[in-house]
C-alpha cells in the first residue's frame, strides 16, 4: 500500500520506518528540515534503540522523507503523527492537528478513497473534527470520498520499534466499511509478521515465530479515542498508588519492594507498572491524565481517581526534595549531583520530566546543581534553560565536591558506575536512589549513606558526619 505519515517526531518516524519495513511504500513528512535532512542520511531523528539499523536500510527504498504534501495524493493511508501539547487549562492543544487536515484536505486527490488515521493521542470527538477540516480545505464528502479512523498508539519510547512490531494490540475505532477494510489490508503484513525473518537481523531485539500475536480489534471512533487515554490514566494511577505505599513504608517501617513482589503475584494486579520512583512524567502520563481529567471536568462528570493519582505524583516529587532537605538540612550552599534527566531510559525525551520538577525546587532552596544523562541533556537544556545548572560529560562529574548525589532515572551506565571513583570526589557520601535500583549493600560496602524510596533498612549515615548524623 501507498502510506504517508505526516509527523516525524517519536510515534511518525518508529511508525513511518516499521511499514516501509513491511513492504508499504512509505513517505514520511515533517516541516522541520533538519529532521528530513538526518532521515535522508540514515540517521535517526530520536533516539530510539533500532532505528540506525532500519533508517539505512529503507531509505531512498521502501522510505522517503520530506517537507512536501504532494504524495497525499497517491496515498491509500494518510497518518497524523503530530504533536498534541497541553494547555494552561490542561486540554489538549490541537493546533497541529488542524494544521495536518488543513493541508492533507489541499492534497487529497478526488480520484481515489484515502483513509486519513488519527494516530496522536487526541480527544474524543477529534475524527469529526478533523473529518470537517478535510471537508473545507478539499471539497470533498467525508465517509464517501474518504473516512477519518481513530488508530492510537500505544509505543514504549525505548522499545518503540519492538512495539510496533510485536504489538499486544491494534485499536482500530471505525464503523465505515471502507476504511474497516483498508485498516485489515494494512495490519496483514504487521499481525502475520510478512517478512519478518528478513527483518529480524535489523530488529534490537530478539524474535523468534512463537512470540504472540496482536489482537486486532475494532470500535467506534470516540470509544478508541478514549481508549488509550484510559489506558494510560490507569498506569499512572497504579504507579501513585505504589508511590503512595512507599511513602507509608517509610513512616511504618515496610518495605516496598517486597509489597510490589507480593502484590504482583495476583494475577489481577500483575507486577507491571508497580516500580517505584519520583513520580511518573515524559510526554505522554502527564498530558494524557491532565486532557482525561479536564475533559471529564467539563463534561460534568470529573474523574476523582485520577485527579488524585496526579496529585499525588505532584506529592512524590516533592517528597524526594523534602529527603535531601531532611539529610543535608539547609541547602544553601550545598552542591547536588542528578543522574538522569529522561523521564525513563533508552529514550533522549526530556520532556515534563520529574528532574524539571525536582531540580528546580532544589535551586529554589540554594543548591548548586550538576547534572548528567546519557541521552537527555541536550533536549533538557533547550526545554529548561532558565535552570542554572552545569551539564556534565561524564557521570561522574556530578559527584565532584557534592553533599548528594540523586539517580533519577535508571540508566544502565549508572549501575555499572565506578561507584568507588564516586566516592572519595564527594564531599558528603550520600546517595538517594529513587529507582531502588542501585546495589545498596556495594554501596554501603564502600561508604556510602544509601537511602531509597520505601525501604524498610537504611544504611548508616557516614561516621562523624554531623550533618548527615541520625
Amino acid at each position: 500500500m501507498n502510506v504517508v505519515c505526516i509527523g516525524a517526531g517519536y510515534v511518525g518516524s518508529v511508525t513511518g520506518t516499521a511499514f516501509a519495513a513491511i513492504g508499504h511504500q512509505t513517505t514520511i513528512i515533517d516541516i522541520d528540515q533538519k529532521k528530513i535532512e538526518r532521515m535522508n542520511r540514515g540517521e535517526s531523528p530520536i533516539y530510539e534503540p533500532g532505528m540506525e539499523q532500519f533508517l539505512p536500510a529503507l531509505i531512498g527504498r521502501n522510505l522517503f522523507v520530506t517537507s512536501s504534501y504532494d504524495a497525499v495524493a497517491e496515498a491509500q493511508v494518510v497518518f497524523i503523527a503530530v504533536g498534541t501539547p497541553s494547555q494552561e487549562d490542561g486540554t489538549a492543544d490541537l493546533r497541529y492537528i488542524k494544521l495536518a487536515a488543513e493541508h492533507i484536505g489541499r492534497a487529497l486527490s478526488k480520484e481515489r478513497f484515502t483513509v486519513i488515521v488519527n494516530k496522536s493521542t487526541v480527544p474524543v470527538g477529534t475524527s469529526e473534527l478533523v473529518a470537517s477540516l478535510v471537508e473545507e480545505a478539499s471539497g470533498l464528502v467525508a465517509d464517501k470520498d474518504f473516512t477519518v479512523v481513530s488508530n492510537p498508539e500505544f509505543l514504549r519510547e525505548g522499545y518503540a520499534l519492538e512495539d510496533v512490531f510485536f504489538p499486544d494490540r491494534i485499536v482500530v475505532g471505525t464503523v465505515q466499511p471502507q476504511g474497516l477494510q483498508v485498516m485489515r489490508e494494512l495490519y496483514h503484513n504487521l499481525i502475520e509478521r510478512v517478512g519478518y525473518d528478513q527483518l529480524s537481523e535489523l530488529f534490537p531485539f530478539s524474535y523468534h515465530p512463537q512470540m504472540p500475536k496482536a489482537t486486532y480489534f475494532e470500535t467506534d471512533a470516540k470509544s478508541a479515542e478514549l481508549i488509550k487515554y484510559a489506558a494510560n490514566a490507569f498506569l499512572a494511577v497504579k504507579i501513585s498508588y505504589i508511590n503512595e505505599m512507599a511513602r507509608l513504608c517509610e513512616v511504618l517501617g515496610g518495605n516496598v519492594r517486597d509489597i510490589a513482589e507480593g502484590m504482583g503475584l495476583d494475577t489481577r494486579i500483575g507486577k507491571k507498572f508497580l516500580q517505584v520512583s519520583s513520580g511518573w512524567s515524559g510526554s505522554c502520563f502527564p498530558k494524557d491524565t491532565a486532557e482525561l481529567l479536564a475533559t471529564s471536568q467539563k463534561y460534568g462528570s470529573e474523574m476523582t481517581v485520577v485527579k488524585a493519582a496526579i496529585e499525588s505524583n505532584e506529592r512524590m516529587h516533592l517528597h524526594v526534595v523534602e529527603k535531601v532537605v531532611r539529610k543535608l538540612q539547609s541547602l544553601n550552599g550545598k552542591r547536588i549531583g542528578i543522574l538522569g534527566l529522561t523521564f525513563k531510559p533508552d529514550t533522549d525525551d526530556a520532556r515534563k520530566t520529574q528532574a524539571s520538577y525536582i531540580i528546580q525546587k532544589l535551586v529554589e532552596l540554594g543548591a548548586s546543581v550538576r547534572v548528567h544523562d546519557p541521552q537527555g541533556m541536550a533536549m533538557f537544556q533547550s526545554l529548561n534553560s532558565h535552570l542554572k545548572v552545569t551539564y556534565c560529560r561524564e557521570p561522574l562529574e556530578t559527584g565532584t565536591r557534592s553533599d548528594a548525589v540523586i539517580l533519577l532515572t535508571h540508566w544502565q551506565e549508572y549501575q555499572e558506575l565506578d561507584w568507588e571513583a564516586m566516592y572519595p570526589v564527594m564531599r558528603r557520601p550520600y546517595v538517594l536512589d529513587t529507582r531502588n535500583y542501585l546495589e545498596s549493600a556495594r554501596l554501603t560496602a564502600l561508604g556510602f549513606c544509601y537511602e531509597g524510596l520505601g525501604l524498610s533498612t537504611i544504611s548508616p549515615s557516614v561516621a562523624g558526619d554531623g550533618v548527615m548524623g541520625g
